[in-house]
């Protein structure tokens, strides 16, 4: 049997979208292997995000609930997840691929002395993962010897699991972590509040490049975003120029985002940036270069100077939503 446990994220008491495509991921693998999905919530008052995660078809959600585990270090959910993959016989354990998974995964993989492999795109007949290699020009299929095996998934991949009725029970786990023997202690977080929506599950966004010349020209691409109700992303050379923060960033080094909308505005397309958001639905290039990779990938491309066209594309949305 090939049980597949996923450690679900979330915030605020709400499980985080992302997780959803892991769900998906999940179950089709525990079909295939005549096993059973599971999944894992860790933290500290988190049994309404338990109850939310029941209604995903798990054969059980199992609950770590501990004033210890309130802020989230990988020592302590490392551990966590350690001891309930060992207790369900999971062969994978894994989580979608963010910020959070890849701080906890690789310690959960040594913990578990399982083999472990980052961003799947998928299975083959084999039972090899697919993972993308160079910038995302090639897909090679790896096989895993070890017992468990450790997996980190690529959400633009998967469609997000569809909310059903309660089905999955939920179980309490038994949380029998040292926390006062633990090497790293929480001492803060400060959060970067935005209106806007988050990078990795927005539906829309527009990111500008190099070609917005600066942070007085990056306003357009935030004006524009805000139009939309769009989160605002960013290649690399905007990021290291330091006209926006780098949790904007898209692209290889950054974040994979696939959301409805990608408006690219002023920037070239570099393969490193393409692997980012090329899976992205409809994609939108506006750039003076026609020549500019990132027509090759777009849906719409309209070669033209930014400065000039994302003003005139503002007020012909205003019109129409006035």
């Amino acid at each position: 049997m090939g049980n597949v446990l996923i450690i679900a994220e979330h915030k605020d008491g709400v499980l985080k979208k992302a997780s959803l495509a892991a769900f998906t991921f999940a179950k089709d693998f525990a079909a295939k292997t005549s096993g059973e999905f599971h999944i894992l919530v860790i933290g500290h008052d988190v049994a309404a995000v338990a109850d939310q995660a029941c209604c995903y078809g798990a054969a059980k959600v199992h609950l770590a609930d501990n004033q210890g585990l309130g802020a989230y270090l990988a020592e302590s959910h490392a551990a966590v997840a350690a001891k309930v993959a060992k207790d369900i016989s999971a062969e994978v354990v894994g989580a979608t691929s963010t910020a959070m998974s890849k701080d906890l995964l690789p310690r959960l993989a040594a913990k578990l002395e399982a083999g472990m492999a980052s961003d799947i795109l998928g299975v083959n007949d084999a039972g090899h993962f697919l993972r993308p290699v160079w910038a995302g020009n090639a897909v090679v299929a790896v096989e895993i010897t070890t017992a468990i095996k450790v997996l980190s998934i690529r959400g633009t991949e998967f469609e997000p699991a569809v909310k059903g009725d309660a089905a999955g029970d939920k179980v309490d786990v038994e949380v029998v972590v040292d926390f006062d023997g633990l090497q790293k202690r929480f001492l803060k977080f400060e959060e970067v509040k935005s209106e806007r929506p988050e990078l990795t599950e927005a539906a829309a966004i527009v990111s500008g490049g190099r070609g917005t010349k600066g942070e007085e020209g990056f306003k357009l691409v935030e004006g524009l975003a805000d139009l939309l109700g769009a989160a605002v992303g960013a290649t690399r050379a905007a990021v290291d120029a330091g006209w926006v923060p780098n949790d904007l960033q898209v692209g290889q080094t950054g974040k994979v985002v696939a959301p409805d909308l990608y408006m690219a505005i002023g920037i070239s397309g570099a393969i490193q940036h393409l692997a980012g958001m090329k899976s992205s639905k409809t994609i939108v290039a506006i750039n003076k270069d026609e020549e500019a990779p990132i027509f090759t990938v777009a849906d719409y491309g309209l070669v033209a100077d930014l400065f000039k066209a994302v003003p005139e594309l503002v007020e012909e949305i205003k019109k129409a939503k006035a």
